[in-house]
């Protein structure tokens, strides 16, 4: 049975425009700082016309693969994770096929997982207890997590982004996974949820999707220090763990969590969504699946200082473009990629019957190493 089975490598991408969240403040007539303090949010990605999640997880795959130097023959299950549905029957994951058909590989499990921005955490889960199982045949697990969050005008918007995160999941993991310590909360509601299928924007009851949020936590952590004590017969506090990730609605929301963590140490009781709490072991691994070369390849601060900020008459123009767009056919895109880097994917064309074609951009004089050529 395999052992320390987690995330062996990592790989994000995001598009390069961007807008501030204090220029959208003003752009939208909001009191100064209800954004950036209230919200506690910095700056958003958006996709131009020319990006969206199926372009976003090519170049996160095709860019995970190449840097670390893995053999596309030995991907066994490739997950997604999303919940912008470009098609209601054809998953995200058969547009990333050919990049491992070339290779003579078709014999790969998984399809998408989509539930609100849960979609990514199933993903990565089922790839692990894949891993952890019988069924396992000795090759890499593949998970893929993106999103194009974007929102009508309203208070909702400036809680948006967009990016693709690959993961490479299998045994002997720098960030191994305690799967005995896992606790989940389901439940019904109507906080957030996208039924017009004509249009890529959701209904949101923002007060309601907030206590939601708080609700689920309380359930998962309750649970969570239910199975710690039983297993390691000794009550969980937030004081034994190292660090604390949660998922980012925005920014403040996650301080408050935080908070909220500590306050339940001395109440222990809950409520709850639908959400999962689980705990990851760090040790440092060996090149090329290591922590230090994992940080190094997804160099994320020279990635956001890349980018290109863009005026918010701009971006509601793009976003007027994308609304008119989604769930059409028979247009060419303006094929513009040239904010894009090298080796990225873009979208060309949507024909008459609805098929995408994608392009990537051609990489002269050298090839990509950690985001740059050399």
């Amino acid at each position: 049975m395999a052992k320390n089975v987690g995330i062996l490598a990592m790989e994000i991408y995001f598009p390069p425009t961007c807008i501030p969240q204090e220029v959208l403040e003003a752009h939208d007539g909001a009191s100064k700082g209800k954004y950036t303090i209230g919200l506690g949010q910095d700056c958003m990605a958006f996709c131009s016309e020319v990006e969206d999640v199926i372009s976003m997880s090519m170049t996160a795959v095709t860019s995970l693969l190449e840097k670390y130097g893995i053999d596309p023959k030995h991907i066994g299950r490739l997950e997604v994770g999303s919940e912008t549905v470009l098609d209601k029957s054809k998953s995200i994951k058969t547009f990333l096929m050919p990049i491992f058909e070339k290779y003579g590989n078709t014999d790969i499990e998984g399809v998408d997982s989509t539930n609100a921005c849960y979609g990514g955490t199933a993903a990565l889960l089922n790839c692990v207890n894949w891993v952890e199982s019988s069924s396992w045949d000795g090759r890499y697990g593949l998970v893929v997590c993106t999103d194009s969050a974007v929102y009508a005008e309203g208070p909702a918007r400036p809680t948006g982004g967009a990016a693709a995160i690959a993961m490479l999941i299998g045994p002997n993991a720098p960030i191994a996974f305690e799967s005995k310590l896992r606790g989940s909360h389901m439940a019904h509601a109507y906080d957030f949820y996208k039924p017009d299928l004509a249009s890529e924007y959701p209904v949101v009851d923002g007060k309601l999707s907030q206590t939601c949020y708080l609700m689920a936590l309380d359930s998962c952590y309750k649970t969570f220090c239910n199975k710690y004590e039983k297993l390691e017969g000794k009550q969980f506090s937030v004081a034994d763990a190292d660090y604390f990730v949660f998922h980012s609605p925005y920014n403040k929301l996650v301080q408050k969590s935080f908070a909220r963590l500590l306050f339940n140490d001395f109440l222990r009781n809950a409520s709850g969504l639908t959400a999962t709490m689980f705990s990851l072991r760090l040790n440092e691994g060996q090149h090329p699946f290591s922590l230090s070369n994992i940080a190094t390849v997804m160099n994320l601060s020279e990635k956001l200082k890349s980018r290109h900020e863009f005026p918010p008459e701009k971006f509601v123009e793009i976003m007027k473009l994308m609304e008119h767009r989604y769930g059409g056919k028979d247009f060419v895109t303006s094929k513009d990629c040239s904010l894009l880097a090298p080796g990225t994917y873009y979208l060309t064309e949507v024909d008459s019957k609805y098929r995408r074609f994608y392009a990537k951009k051609a990489v002269e004089n050298g090839t990509i190493a950690n985001g740059h050529l050399r």
